[in-house]
């Protein structure tokens, strides 16, 4: 029996998140503690299962507070290391008045793109049910090689493989490298989230549904197109369901993929379900409670601080 259930191995940062004005009328930056794989592990951990995360932060004050704040949602920071020769990453984020954001990285080099293979914790690697990766430890080496090993080091060992791309354009040299390395990583999962901005950069396809299919067509067991307000689409060989979302009052949308996911992946596996044999019912129901998790995170500022507690998810999945 796997003692963890999620560990997610990736980006650790800081999203400054605007926050008004000051009495000169400069910008006030939050400071908020983000990452798209701790988001994602955060929503697992409000749910009640053991999460673990791996990755890199800086000797540093943002390292210090990144990891006060893991150890207190509770996730696992034994993988966690700290580097005093990098600075950890931080991410300045600007919102429009629908609360949708851009983003300017502070990143040449920063601690998540320092990773190496040998200073992965193995055992954490083969004692999860579920081990999730993101893109943005593909930009570079020697994090790139590390996030390749380990992914194949976890499903020699039996774990499911999540992969979810999350696409930052300013972190890639190029828009090819990105599709490159993107796409051969979409090889190694199991169970895959794109955004409907994402699909052409995954796929020959744009439109969602045929993305989906061919993702499946290529051997993923389950894919979830994100659609936004509009909720999810999730496809397996079991066929189709779009999920609706719920309304929300969007302050600032940090976090709401990330958070969907973990919900999803909570639900999922609370629910012992069977990743071959996944029902369109099951498929419905686990999309539903992400969504549900995603209409409560973009109602506040932030990603990790503002992701619901398990009780305040099942209120909002009675509307």
């Amino acid at each position: 029996m796997k003692k963890l259930d999620v560990v997610a191995l990736g980006e650790l940062l800081i999203d400054f998140t605007p926050a008004g004005l000051s009495s000169a009328g400069m910008r006030l930056f939050e400071q908020n503690p983000g990452g798209a794989p701790a988001n994602m592990l955060t929503a697992v951990s409000r749910v009640g299962l053991k999460t673990a995360f791996i990755g890199k932060i800086g000797a540093d004050m943002h390292g210090d507070f990144l990891r006060s704040v893991l150890d207190s949602v509770p996730i696992d920071t034994s993988g966690l290391i700290t580097d005093p020769s990098v600075f950890t990453t931080l991410a300045f984020v600007s919102l429009s008045i629908t609360g949708e954001r851009a983003f300017s990285f502070a990143r040449k080099p920063g601690a998540d793109t320092r990773l190496t293979i040998d200073e992965i914790n193995k055992d954490i690697l083969s004692d999860t049910k579920v081990f999730h990766v993101g893109s943005l430890s593909l930009t570079d080496e020697p994090s790139r090689s590390a996030t390749f090993e380990a992914v194949k080091l976890a499903k020699e060992a039996g774990a499911i493989i999540s992969y979810d791309p999350n696409y930052r354009e300013p972190l890639w040299d190029s828009v090819d490298k990105a599709m490159e390395m993107m796409r051969l990583m979409s090889e190694f999962a199991d169970i895959m989230k794109i955004s409907d901005e994402e699909t052409s950069l995954l796929t020959p396809y744009k439109e969602p549904l045929e993305a989906g299919k061919y993702l499946v067509e290529r051997g993923r067991k389950l894919v979830v197109v994100t659609l936004g307000e509009k909720g999810a689409l999730v496809v397996s060989k079991a066929g189709y369901v779009e999920v609706p979302g719920f309304k929300s009052n969007v302050v600032d949308t940090t976090g709401a993929g990330d958070s969907f996911w973990g919900g999803l992946l909570a639900r999922f596996l609370s629910e012992n379900m069977d990743l071959d044999n996944i029902s369109s019912k099951q498929m419905y129901d686990i999309a539903r409670f992400g969504n549900a998790v995603a209409s409560l995170c973009v109602e506040k500022r932030g990603g990790i601080v503002s992701i619901p507690t398990l009780d305040e998810t099942l209120e909002r999945l009675k509307q």
